[in-house]
């Protein structure tokens, strides 16, 4: 690692700036990225085994060897960003003057709006569902000796 600050990289998602409050930068010629919002946004779900960080998006699913780091803390680890991002199906562009990384992800599947409500279209006739009415709570009966009473009872007024 050198010893000067690293040189911060803009990451743009799909055209759009990714904001984050940690910046990914260059370093050793790979672009390393907080695993916080970075692939918590892009991935489905992103979670630890032990010391492998586990990255799903779809069907595909990564796995990262981390340094000891906190466990569960995503913003304090880094991972080279390529790689991962190219197994989980995106295609990447470094422009290397503007130092910023463009990640293209592929389209999802469409999803379909369901049909309107159609009368003519057959239908199931509603079933009746029988429910038993609950049964009677008996009341209580209190046998023995009567408990002693729980406040105070208020003190008469002193004669003067």
């Amino acid at each position: 690692m050198p010893l000067f600050p690293p040189v911060p990289v803009a990451i743009l998602v799909d055209g759009r700036p990714l904001a984050s409050y940690v910046r990914a930068y260059v370093a050793g010629g790979r672009v390393l990225a907080p695993v916080a919002p970075l692939l918590t946004r892009l991935a489905d779900r992103v979670w630890y085994e032990g010391d492998t960080l586990v990255i799903e998006r779809g069907a595909r699913r990564v796995r990262v060897r981390l340094e000891k780091t906190f466990p569960d803390q995503f913003d304090g680890a880094y991972v080279a960003i390529g790689p991962v991002l190219r197994a989980l199906g995106a295609s990447l562009c470094w422009e290397p003057k503007r130092r910023r990384l463009i990640v293209l992800l592929p389209e999802r599947g469409t999803i379909a709006t369901p049909t309107p409500f159609d009368p003519v279209a057959p239908s199931v006739p509603p079933a009746t569902v029988f429910t038993p009415s609950p049964p009677v709570t008996p009341r209580p009966i209190w046998t023995g000796s009567p408990l002693p009473r729980r406040t105070p009872l208020p003190l008469p007024p002193r004669p003067e």
